[in-house]
């Protein structure tokens, strides 16, 4: 039971302090769940996200409800997905309520714009981290060189362009350099 409650309260206070969507989550899940609660390590977080990213929903749910199952099981994920929740329901739900008063109130405007920037930074400062942990092999390094220049030809000439055709493409070139290594080990051993 007390670990549930961990579980929630750190869940929780991830999902308050969370602004940016989940992209910015994931400096703020990795600091928790590997620096400070050493919950589980480096790579497989990795592999988490990797796995949060590819699956359908709010990569923050999924984050939360996969850890929180790692963590405890089935109850482990109910508590955690809950806690990641609750503070936006929360906070959306008091949002609705004074929306347009909300909108007119300078200094939420003023909070906003530099929410931004720190939003920013989360996603950056994640992705380099991601980036320098990352096993350093010609593969990944094709794949992040293939993924970059897509995506800054597709910034250039303003094409609309999925991220989720990048996770397929790098999914699928993973899959089929697995099964060319696998063919050529047997040939090896015949």
């Amino acid at each position: 039971m007390k670990k549930l409650l961990t579980i929630f309260l750190t869940f929780m206070k991830i999902g308050a302090f969370t602004f940016g969507g989940g992209y910015a989550m994931i400096a703020l899940l990795e600091n928790e769940v590997i620096e400070k609660k050493k919950w589980i390590e480096h790579d497989e977080f990795l592999n988490m996200v990797a796995v949060a990213e590819s699956t359908p929903g709010p990569i923050a749910i999924n984050s939360a409800t996969y850890i929180g199952y790692h963590l405890a099981g089935f109850s482990g994920a109910a508590m955690a997905t809950l806690a990641v929740c609750i503070p936006s329901f929360l906070i959306i739900y008091c949002i609705s309520l004074f929306f347009e008063q909300f909108l007119n109130f300078t200094y939420v405007a003023c909070a906003f714009k530099g929410i931004q920037v720190c939003v920013i930074y989360l996603i950056l400062s994640t992705g380099i981290n991601m980036l320098k942990a990352l096993e350093k092999n010609v593969l990944n390094t094709c794949i992040l060189c293939a993924v970059m220049a897509a995506m800054l030809i597709c910034s250039i000439t303003a094409v609309s362009f999925s991220s989720v055709f990048y996770i397929l493409f790098c999914g699928a070139t993973g899959v089929f350099i697995y099964f060319l290594q696998k063919i050529r080990k047997e040939n090896i051993h015949k």
